[in-house]
């Protein structure tokens, strides 16, 4: 098991930037890979950022590419999501979360594959 604190979010303008944060407790952090999900007002939760244990393997959803930046520091046991160039539809609760599984060279990108969740921070761009 893993316990996942999130801390950051808040409220911006749209054009400015926010880094959130995720740190682990429990297992160890190296083991296992982190993603980062959103769900706005109404919608289903989908899949913003991965990042492999080691670094190596990163993943970003198309509307979020080029503006956001998955990091984590291992020996820290946190991750990060730096956003920049923030849009209105980025308004959003953000969670942090862990897939535990072996990693088998892949990253996963479905919430369902992800077992232990942050409990979310609000992230609001204002126009």
């Amino acid at each position: 098991q893993v316990q996942l604190v999130q801390s950051g979010g808040g409220l911006v303008q749209a054009g400015n930037s926010l880094t959130l944060s995720c740190v682990a407790s429990g297992r160890t952090f190296s083991d296992y890979a982190m993603g980062w999900f959103r769900q706005g007002p109404g919608n289903e939760r989908e899949f913003v950022a991965a990042i492999s244990w080691d670094r190596r393997q990163i993943l970003y959803s198309e509307f979020v590419k080029g503006r956001f930046t998955v990091s984590r520091d291992n020996a820290k046991r946190t991750t990060s999501l730096e956003m920049s160039m923030l849009r209105p539809e980025d308004t959003a609760v953000y969670y942090c979360a862990a897939d535990l599984k072996p990693y088998g060279g892949g990253l996963d990108t479905s919430p369902t594959e992800f077992e232990n969740w942050g409990r979310g921070t609000q992230v609001t761009v204002s126009s």
